[in-house]
């Protein structure tokens, strides 16, 4: 199924939802909707280096050593078997009715962040500090987890976009200050070339800020995905969006922050604010209810396609 076909679906289901089954749907715990036969779903997965926290699975090193394999073939090949044990999963915890979370096909994987801040802690979850080896061993991971069938075999997720390597302490305040030739040599190659040639299917925005902007409501981030052509969903990293009032203070409250992050292109929300409180925005006209747009739903991926049911 063609992105083209998927949205039409996407269009014609959420058209029959109301404001607040929308709301309710693009958290990153979405209820069922029994009257529309839409099941629960849980976005929340993790394959960076093999499907995590949920039973036994194959594990590769840390992304940091394969990053020194230099061999995107070989990380490809990881990317594809971990797709095919975490749909297996999936499959397999559907027919009991397990859609809690680290059960779905929506892995927020793989991390592209550049290391080059020893304070941030994480570094051995990227592929190192050199962005043309980034952008290669990320697209090849991107290839390995979704597949070249009909059908996603699994959603892989860009992460973090964008300048998140800074004192992990400081996240959820720090204001990540890049010049022009940084971002564009640097901090955002190898997203572009993950949306572009990759296409993958989701990006998540990292806590900070990025040159004054918190990185999931920045117009120069939104814009960069969108001049790339980027056609998945946006994901906040998880409650990164209750940062913009309590940790960045470029809103007042909850309500605010919520339409905030809806206006300027977040479509998914890790975390609880818009549970909360992306209704009230509603109704208070912070937002409009004609933005309810339809993002890709893991119950249009099926069993088919190279990710049959295993």
């Amino acid at each position: 199924m063609n992105r083209e076909e998927a949205r039409k679906k996407a269009q014609a289901l959420v058209a029959q939802m109301t404001v607040e089954e929308v709301c309710d749907q693009l958290s990153y715990q979405a209820p069922a909707i029994e009257r529309l036969g839409v099941p629960a779903y849980n976005w929340w997965n993790e394959a960076l280096h093999g499907v995590a926290r949920a039973g036994a699975a194959t594990m590769y090193p840390q992304a940091i050593a394969l990053g020194a394999t230099f061999d995107p073939a070989l990380i490809q090949q990881l990317g594809d078997v971990s797709a095919t044990e975490g749909r297996a999963k999936y499959n397999a915890q559907s027919r009991h009715g397990d859609r809690d979370i680290y059960k779905g096909l929506t892995f927020w994987s793989p991390n592209i962040n550049i290391f080059r801040d020893p304070r941030w802690g994480r570094g051995q979850e990227t592929f190192g500090e050199d962005p043309v080896l980034t952008a290669e061993m990320g697209k090849a991971y991107v290839r390995g987890l979704q597949g070249e069938g009909e059908y996603l075999k699994a959603g892989a997720c860009a992460k973090h976009f964008a300048v998140h390597s800074g004192p992990e302490k400081l996240r959820h305040e720090f204001n990540a200050e890049a010049s022009a030739k940084d971002m564009a040599e640097t901090y955002l190659p190898a997203f572009e070339e993950l949306v572009k040639d990759a296409h993958v299917e989701s990006v998540m925005g990292a806590y900070n800020r990025t040159n004054g902007e918190p990185c999931c409501a920045s117009d120069f981030l939104m814009g960069k995905l969108r001049e790339w052509g980027f056609e998945g969903h946006f994901v906040s990293d998880c409650w990164a969006i209750r940062d913009f009032h309590e940790g960045h203070h470029v809103t007042e409250n909850e309500v605010q922050s919520a339409a905030m992050a809806i206006n300027k292109g977040c479509d998914l929300n890790c975390g609880c604010t818009y549970d909360n409180k992306l209704v009230a925005a509603v109704q208070m006209g912070l937002t409009d209810e004609e933005r309810r747009a339809p993002v890709y739903h893991p119950v249009y991926a099926g069993h088919h396609g190279r990710g049959h049911e295993v």
